[in-house]
């Protein structure tokens, strides 16, 4: 599995003798400690905050003196902000520019694909990575071993939230979100698309005391699919694993055998984003992994 090291670099004469674990062939660490705590400190503030210097500090298991260094540093550059002179500390919204970044580059979608590759790898099966645009699934990539394999959906498919695969997405999705869309008219895909609000609503607090989903026919007949959430490092779910195929092969205990393996995947990926899965999601604080 390839993972991000989180450890920046610094140029030398020689770059072909760099590899991927924070150093070169010859065993120098090229780290920097000050921009990897600087680093960790936004890592911490997303997960806690807004919080105060003095738990920061515990959090991340840094002096108070260089958590107040690193935080008014921050501050200057627009990635922290403090609510007062002795205020709680929270995220800049210099950080939005960045986040919009990422998603132009196709941020997670590269983060997450050798992850993704080795689950299709595991399984046989096609491997979707789906993300939420408002009221939307969208297909953010896809990933398969069989080049004749047929693909439900390339990246930039979308179908509404609450069929599907995608109904894991709109059971993180925030309240507003929910509301807004189960006031709507829900169209039917096929025979057993659930269409009423009352029990679209009734499944959404079963996903999240659950943690996935698996559905069979609700967008295209005659399909099984099996979804897990990816969390960020505040634990807001910015995406879902999903293998999707035919009923002829996913059929009998096979989907559940494979919720372990996309489960596996999924938090190894939200690993990689900096969750840290010791700590309750921040909105959905009852979603668990199959088996509890």
């Amino acid at each position: 599995m390839t993972e991000l090291t989180g450890n920046p670099h610094i140029e030398t004469g020689n770059p072909h003798i760099e590899n991927s674990s924070g150093g070169n062939s010859l065993g120098i660490d090229y780290t920097i400690a000050a921009v990897d705590r600087a680093m960790l400190l936004l890592e911490v503030l997303g997960r806690i905050g807004p919080a105060s210097l003095a738990d920061l500090a515990k959090e991340a298991e840094c002096t108070r003196s260089i958590i107040f260094r690193l935080l008014h540093t921050l501050h200057a550059r627009g990635f922290a902000i403090q609510d007062g002179p002795r205020g709680q500390w929270r995220l800049g919204a210099r950080l939005t520019t960045l986040q919009n970044s990422t998603g132009a580059q196709g941020a997670l979608a590269a983060t997450a694909g050798p992850r993704l590759i080795r689950l299709a790898a595991e399984t046989g099966e096609i491997i979707y990575l789906l993300g939420r645009v408002a009221a939307e699934a969208e297909v953010i990539a896809v990933h398969h071993t069989d080049p004749k394999a047929y693909c439900l959906g390339t990246p930039g498919a979308r179908w509404p939230l609450h069929a599907g695969c995608g109904r894991l997405l709109l059971a993180t999705a925030p309240e507003v979100v929910r509301v807004q869309l189960l006031a709507q008219k829900l169209p039917r895909f096929t025979p057993l698309t659930i269409s009423d609000p009352q029990k679209v609503a009734a499944d959404l607090g079963r996903i999240q005391t659950r943690g996935w989903l698996i559905t069979e026919s609700e967008v295209h007949a005659g399909v099984v699919s099996i979804s897990v959430p990816v969390r960020d490092m505040a634990g807001q779910v910015v995406a879902s694993v999903t293998i999707a195929g035919p009923t002829i092969r996913l059929r009998g205990n096979r989907p559940r055998e494979l919720l372990l393996p996309v489960h596996a995947a999924a938090m190894d990926i939200s690993r990689m984003l900096g969750w840290h899965d010791r700590r309750a999601p921040s909105t959905t604080p009852g979603l668990r992994p199959p088996g509890h």
